[in-house]
Order: C-alpha cells, then structure tokens, then sequence
C-alpha cells in the first residue's frame, strides 16, 4: 500500500499523515515546494522521523503538480490512495488566490493522479460547495442551483465538479464542516471560523464582569468539527471497500446554533454570554402571513450583512477585534448537512463527533496561550522588549511557556531554561515557528553547581542578559502534623524556590551590572500575602524570596538592576493538578497569567498584587487574630489533599466551594 498526499504541511494534512502512519502500512508521499521543504522536514522529525515519509518536491500551480517525469514513471501503478489536501481554507482570500489554488490545483492534482493511474482520487471538498440552498442538503446532492455567494463557495463548489466530472481515477469525496482544533490539545495553526472571535471574548473578559448578559441576534445555525475527527474519519472511510462515486460530510449530525456556540466559548473564556430576547422558538411560531420569513430577524440580519453599508460599518467596528465583515456574514449556513452515509460507514469505529462543550475550554486555552497575538499591537510592550533578551526558567509548560511565546510576539528573545531539553525544543521550534527566535538551556535549578555553569554559559554566549524571570517552583500543599516526619519537603522547596534563585540571579548579576541594567521578576504567591494554611513549606519559600529581593533592591539601585514579586494567585497549571478540588475552584489562565509577568517587565513595578491579596495582607496588620480565625476555619474545611493522605481524591463540598469563589485565587 502506498500514498500521495497534498497540503501534508496544511492543518488538516498534518493529521491525516498521523493518521496514515499509525494506522496502515506503506510508503507516504508527500507533495511540497522546495521552498517548504525546511519546514516539512521538521514535521517528518516531529512524526519520527520515519522512514516511509518520502517529500516529493512539486508545485500546487504547474499540471501534474509540477513532478518531475521519471518519479511518475517510476511510481506509475505503485500509488493506491491518492488524498488532495492542498486548498485555500479562507473565506477572506481574493477570488485569484481561490481559483489559483482551488480549482487550478485540483486539475493539476488529478492530473497528476491520473499519470500515476492512483487507485482512488480523495478529493476534500467542503460543505460551502451547497453555496446558498437552504433546508436540508444530503451527501448526495451536488448541483441542486444553488446560488454561490463568495469566491471561496465557487471554487469548491468547481473543484469538486471537476472531479466528478472529469476524473478517470475512481474517487471520493469529504466535506467538511468548519475545522476547529484538535479536541484533546487545542492544537491549530491558523486563525478561522469562531476563532476570529476570540480577541473580542477576551476584551470582554478582561473589560467586563462574566455575569453582563449581553443582546445578541439569533444567526441562525453553524456547524463545527474538531480536525482529528475529520482526519480519523477520512482514513476510515478512505480504506473502505465499494465507496468509490460517493461524498461523504464530515460533520456534526447536530446543527449548532451559532448563538449558543459563541456562549460556549464565551464561556470557556470566562467573558459574558449573550442572550437572544427574540428567537426562531419565538418567531416561529408566528404564521407566515403574519410575519413572512423574510421579515424575520434572521433573514433580515443576513440580508443587511451582505449589503456594502453593512461591511463598512462592521470593519470599523467588529474589524478593530480583526473579525472581517465576510466572516460574520457566513458565520452561519442556510443548510442543514445530513450526514446518513458517513455515520453508516463509521459506525463501529469508534469515530464520532465530541460535544463541543467537552472540549471548548481546550481550544480556548491553546489560543490564548499560543497563537493570541494581541500584545504586537502593543506599542509599550514591543518597544520594552524588542531585541532584549529574557531568561525564562521553567519556560518547558504552564505560566513559563506562555510568557516565553508572547515575549518573542513581541520581539524579545527567550532564553528558555528547564530540567527537560526536549520540551524545551519543543517550545523553541514552536516560537521559531511564529516567527521569533529562542535558545534552550536545559538545567535542573536545584542543583547549585548546574547553575553555576548555566550563568557562566549564559554570561558568555551573549552580550546582554536584560530579564530574569524566576517562575520555576515546587509547591507542596501538606499540614504540618503531616510533615512532622518529611523535613525534606521544607528543604526542597528552598532549595527550589529561594535558593535556586537567588543562585541564578547572583550569577547573572555582574553580567547586568556591567551594562548597568536589568530586571528581575519573581514569581512569588499570594500565599505570602494571605498565609493559607498547609502551605508552610512553599509559602515560606516565596516568603524569604520576597524579603531577599526586598533586601538588595535597595543595593543595586546605583547599578540599575530592580525587581517584581508577583503575588500570582491560584493558576491552572499542570503544579496544581494533584490537588483535584483545585479543577472546580475559580483559577486565573496561564495566559492571563503570563499577561501579568509581561505587566512586570514593562512597567517594572516592585510588586503586582490582586484586591483578594492586598486585603489579606492587610487583615493581617490590622486584625490578625480575626485573620487567624477565618484560616483556622478553611484548615477545618479543606482537608489534606488525597496525594497527601494517600487516599482517592473528591470533589469539593459546597462549604468548600464557597470560600473559593469568597477568597478567590488562594491556595486552599
């Protein structure tokens, strides 16, 4: 068995080549430019290297896809399945870049298929080939007079014609819905579909309180599926037998109401939802002579969206959140995809479209923590950071990650610092990949020696040394007449979280008195504002990292070197994750997070608190006993953690739930 595949690179490529490789055996070639072929070869490195990955160099926009003539001799016959990926995936691209790549490359693809005699052409399509029809469109309609409203719509609608017109390799066809990222990690390299919606829900979240119910217009439905579904599903039904002639829609059997969808991701992103006082429940109902169904807000807001006033006032205004008027005038689809034939040839698999509510959060997060790109428009940040270097520790996951990704958005240069290297160029491939650049360090920063050769190494590979950020640490959440017999908890988490540091930072400082400046930002913990209880060992390292940097800020005035404590509350990190009362408690993101330590960078401000901290601290000086009362009494509610006691972990009561959202963002 061997395969050609097209737009391997694409996001939905890369899947499918998973897919091919761990599921059947053969020989995949894949088309690319010579151009790409960088970028290629480090994805065949990041799918293992394997051996049966063949590039074929080519070009989406010559016949027969530009390959050269003795590799189609040599291969004539030899290709079973021939997947044409490569596409325009983009309702916002020029009617010459569709027609370009959509229907030239199609004719060049089957060109190419029909040279090598392929067993089966796999053409995707899209399910914006049903245009404008409206009611329910099956996978075996096609051509049914419906009205193609954009350029995109046209030429997938004439890229699949071809195919079922004028091929003469047996073929198949996929149409999928709109392609969101990957439902157990989040992963996806471009921005589409709701994702252009995402800024504006962060606006909201970090501009308004979650509970604002917002008006929002009933749109009508939308229809979303996760990419390794589809890609689990095409080479399922691809290596069918006796399917050869047939479309199949690689959808969501539900249609999703494009309100209720947004709410989710609203959700997911802690922003307010919208609320629709009029909908089709409502309008519905109404008989058509007393409201004709042109007249309802559905219609009505799809007919003003298409007219040119329409999109000159939405790109000055939902433009500035970078959502383009095109893509809020299809947000929505007049059809409803009925998807009897694929659910028939998946059934039994196991292959089947998640609730989109199972793993919005997912996708959420790998936005905001990935691919957000908010802070280049960020004149202050970008002129603090371009060109100067930061030094990142723990930069492998978590709070370090995400500020390593967003400080090189902004044109600094990470210098990333971990015990594992190979997450660590995990992380530097992926920045290098946005654009930045980055250098790893591995180094376990509890050994004071590896340290010591770390700053000598750092102190000689480069000129400057700008930022420090402390953010590696250990925390460890255990009462003390638990830890009676565990001195070395305590000795841990200082020889981590205070000696580690100040270690780091007393290496890199003659480097930074030379040049007569840097910074320095500590992750320290709200814990050190609010003394939670069953914290003594993390808290009182944060504690003596803030009272050292407290201590010497003073000395290296004169030398132009200061310091942040952040006291950074609860964050959803993989830190936290053995206490799992923690996964119902109100958390602030890794984005949101990392949003604070760029805060500290460019402002360089002594500390950054939030309200719940500041009032513990101050509870403290101005009535401690009461203070001591009130954490006497969450000691009493939060038990040791099930790590702690050795015990299965449970859910939080509802005496427990409360104080959390009361003292939102400590550390119970």
């Amino acid at each position: 068995m061997s395969y050609f595949v097209t737009g391997a690179t694409g996001f939905i490529g890369r899947y499918l080549v998973t897919e091919l490789l761990e599921n059947r055996k053969g020989t995949i070639y894949l088309l690319c430019r010579e151009s790409s072929r960088e970028r290629l070869d480090a994805l065949i490195t990041l799918w293992g290297g394997s051996n049966r990955l063949v590039p074929v160099i080519g070009d989406l926009r010559a016949d027969q896809l530009g390959v050269d003539p003795d590799w189609i001799a040599e291969n004539t016959g030899k290709i079973d399945h021939f997947f044409h990926l490569a596409a325009i995936y983009d309702m916002t691209a020029s009617e010459e870049m569709n027609e370009e790549l959509n229907v030239g490359g199609t004719r060049a693809a089957l060109s190419l298929a029909e040279a090598v005699d392929a067993g089966v052409f796999h053409q995707v399509s899209s399910v914006a080939a049903s245009g404008d029809y409206r009611g329910i469109f099956d996978e075996s309609m096609f051509d049914e007079g419906q009205g193609l409203p954009s350029a995109y719509h046209r030429t997938k609608f004439e890229s699949e014609k071809i195919v079922r017109t004028e091929s003469r390799v047996p073929w198949r066809v996929y149409r999928p819905a709109i392609v969101v990222g990957h439902s157990e990690t989040g992963a996806i390299d471009k921005i589409d579909g709701p994702y252009y919606f995402f800024p504006m829900f962060k606006i909201m979240r970090d501009n308004l309180p979650s509970w604002l119910p917002l008006v929002g217009v009933d749109l009508g439905d939308t229809n979303v599926v996760p990419v390794d579904f589809v890609a689990k599903a095409m080479d399922h039904i691809g290596h069918l037998p006796d399917r050869n002639g047939e479309a199949f829609h690689l959808v969501n059997p539900e249609p999703q109401n494009t309100v209720d969808l947004f709410n989710t991701f609203a959700a997911a992103a802690k922003a307010p939802q919208f609320a629709v006082p009029v909908d089709r429940s409502v309008t519905n109902r109404l008989p058509t002579a007393l409201l004709p169904r042109n007249l309802r807000p559905g219609a009505l807001v799809g007919a003003i969206l298409k007219t040119a006033p329409a999109h000159l006032a939405l790109n000055q205004t939902l433009g500035r959140f970078g959502i383009p008027a095109e893509v809020l005038e299809h947000a929505s689809f007049p059809s409803v995809y009925a998807s009897k034939s694929t659910q028939k040839a998946l059934a039994g698999s196991g292959i089947a479209v998640p609730d989109l509510e199972s793993y919005a959060s997912t996708l959420w997060s790998y936005w905001e923590e990935m691919l957000d790109e908010s802070i280049k428009s960020d004149r202050t940040a970008v002129s603090a950071l371009k060109g100067k270097t930061v030094v990142i520790t723990g930069a492998s996951s978590g709070i370090g990650l995400v500020t390593a990704v967003q400080v090189a958005k902004a044109g600094a240069i990470p210098i990333l610092v971990a015990r594992g290297k190979d997450k660590l160029e995990q992380t530097k491939a992926l920045i290098e990949s946005q654009g930045g650049q980055a250098h790893a360090y591995g180094c376990d920063l509890s050994d004071l020696q590896a340290i010591d050769a770390l700053t000598t190494q750092l102190s000689n590979d480069f000129e400057h040394i700008d930022y420090v950020v402390n953010n590696a640490g250990r925390s460890i959440r255990r009462s003390l007449k638990l830890s009676e017999d565990r001195f070395h908890d305590f000795e841990r988490t200082m020889q981590l979280n205070y000696f580690g540091a100040i270690r780091l930072i007393m290496g890199l400082l003659p480097k930074m008195r030379e040049q007569r400046s840097g910074h320095i930002v500590n992750i320290s913990s709200i814990g050190v504002l609010t003394n939670p209880p069953r914290f003594s060992a993390y808290v009182a390292s944060k504690a003596a990292l803030d009272a050292w940097s407290n201590v010497v800020s003073s000395e290296l005035v004169s030398d132009g070197v200061s310091f942040t404590s952040i006291h950074m509350p609860l964050v959803r990190t993989p830190m936290i994750a053995p206490t799992k009362m923690y996964d119902r408690f109100p958390t602030i993101s890794p984005g949101q997070a990392a949003a604070k330590v760029i805060s500290a960078l460019v402002d360089r401000p002594h500390e950054i608190n939030t309200m719940t901290g500041n009032l513990g601290a101050l509870a403290h000086t101005l009535a401690p006993k009461v203070a001591f009362r009130v954490l006497h009494l969450a000691y009493q509610i939060f038990p040791d953690s099930a790590a702690a006691r050795g015990d299965a972990p449970t859910a939080p009561t509802s005496e427990q739930a409360m104080m959390a959202r009361v003292l939102k963002g400590v550390h119970w």
